[in-house]
């Protein structure tokens, strides 16, 4: 197991540590924001929030603070708590954002920590802090606790196709797109890239596929590039499909460079997307200081699903300091409206990114069912060893700190009705009619068709 676990890391270090290199490069090319962000922005100076009444056991340990992002909506939430003045409320008033070039970098950031240059916490896709925490994708494998503390955002998500395969059948439904990637593995193969190995954007377009009755890891290439490296890669025609976050899907179609096969809140309505994690010696150093960053978040959570705020947000989020793009690509996406570029249009605001709240309930909560699924999907495809089903529990219970979300949420005065009271969200499904039953993620497993483990 050990030779099977340096193996992991090695590989993936390799393909992270060469799309790291590769968006350092890209970040002039592509205009993107400066890698970090000390005191007030140009564009937007931070708006002045009434000072929360903090009492001695609520004052922060510090009020300086590290954390990295990466320039998609699921980010949106870190940079309107600065931006908005929601951590300065709390106390936290200096809050350094730091911009990833890619989750590789941020990895490699969070094992250095602030001290070192590096980072303290912040955005992650998932299983990343699990991984991470596991030692499973570390430099020599070493274990570096981490906190799962909140979810960012729902939906946010699209599969984007180039636009020299318009008109041939891939959608949501991929039946009848079959014949042309089988046509395509005899000669140059249907590559498709995500941002990061064995995590939401590799596991959104693994689950898509095999869906449609494709074998992502036979009938297709898959490799990871820098969200921010999606224009230029697909303008030189090196990929036929990308999974990534929104601003990226939606500038391909306006670019006209491709077109948008499927939202994510497609394949799972009101799934789970980005999470919000720290360094669990930072967590346990600095406890008070944890819960008014995330009162910060959940304050900014709650103003982002103000849609009327949301013109506001897509200038915060497209300013030169941050996405360094034109508003107006976000602000419809933000508003539920996604013209997919085959055609296809949608006006549903429940499409939207959600950040406090969605149908099924709470967002910003995490609810530990998620983080099972997450391991139960990398099980799936052999990135981890079956025993992580039954070794899933008490990892997730290590690393998944909702027990300081609900603290939080109580100093901040939500509502009762707004702190959920059981870690699971029940029984979730996919759009393919598949299940998803936490308390049976074995049978999950076996009714699914493709897979890379016997169950």
């Amino acid at each position: 197991m050990t030779d099977f676990f340096n193996q992991f890391s090695r590989r993936k270090f390799i393909l992270t540590a060469g799309a790291s290199a590769g968006a350092v490069f890209l970040k002039g090319c592509l205009g993107n924001p400066p890698a970090s962000i000390t005191g007030k922005s140009v564009e937007a100076q931070p708006a002045a929030q009434p000072v929360a009444n903090l009492t001695p056991d609520q004052t922060p340990e510090t009020t300086t603070v590290k954390l990295g992002y990466i320039p998609i909506v699921e980010a949106a939430p870190l940079i309107i708590a600065k931006e908005k003045g929601f951590f300065a409320k709390y106390g936290m008033t200096n809050v350094d954002l730091a911009k990833q070039a890619s989750w590789g970098a941020a990895r490699d950031n969070v094992e250095i920590g602030s001290a070192g240059g590096g980072i303290d916490g912040g955005q992650w896709q998932m299983p990343m802090p699990h991984l991470i925490s596991e030692g499973l994708i570390t430099k020599g494998n070493k274990k570096i606790p981490m906190y799962v503390l909140c979810q960012l955002v729902t939906h946010g998500n699209a599969i984007a196709i180039a636009n020299k395969h318009l008109g041939k059948g891939i959608s949501l439904q991929l039946t009848g797109a079959k014949s042309l990637f089988t046509k395509l593995k005899s000669s140059t193969p249907f590559t498709a890239a995500f941002t990061f190995p064995h995590v939401n954007q590799d596991l959104w377009i693994r689950y898509w596929l095999a869906a449609g009755g494709l074998d992502p890891d036979a009938d297709v290439k898959l490799l990871t590039v820098p969200a921010a490296q999606t224009v230029a890669n697909m303008k030189t025609g090196t990929m036929d499909a990308f999974s990534t976050g929104d601003p990226w899907p939606n500038r391909l179609v306006k670019d006209k460079i491709g077109f948008m096969a499927a939202l994510t809140a497609e394949i799972w309505k009101n799934h789970p997307e980005e999470y919000f994690a720290m360094k669990g010696e930072w967590v346990d150093k600095n406890p008070k200081a944890t819960k008014a960053i995330l009162k910060g978040i959940m304050a900014a959570q709650q103003w982002l699903d103000n849609f009327d705020n949301r013109k506001e947000a897509s200038q915060i989020l497209g300013s030169r300091n941050y996405f360094n793009l034109p508003a107006e690509i976000l602000i419809e996406p933000f508003q539920g409206k996604y013209d997919m570029g085959d055609g296809r249009k949608i006006d549903d605001k429940s499409m939207a990114a959600y950040y406090w709240k969605d149908e099924k309930g709470s967002v910003s909560y995490p609810y530990k069912s998620h983080d099972l699924w997450f391991i139960t999907e990398n099980v799936r495809w052999g990135f981890l060893p079956k025993d992580y089903l039954t070794k899933a529990k008490a990892l997730i219970d290590k690393v998944n700190r909702e027990d300081i979300w609900k603290e939080a949420a109580k100093e901040a005065g939500i509502a009762a009705a707004d702190i959920p009271t059981s870690t699971s969200r029940g029984v979730e499904e996919f759009f393919d009619g598949v299940k998803f039953d936490p308390e049976k993620p074995e049978e999950y497993l076996r009714s699914l068709k493709i897979k890379k483990v016997s169950v």
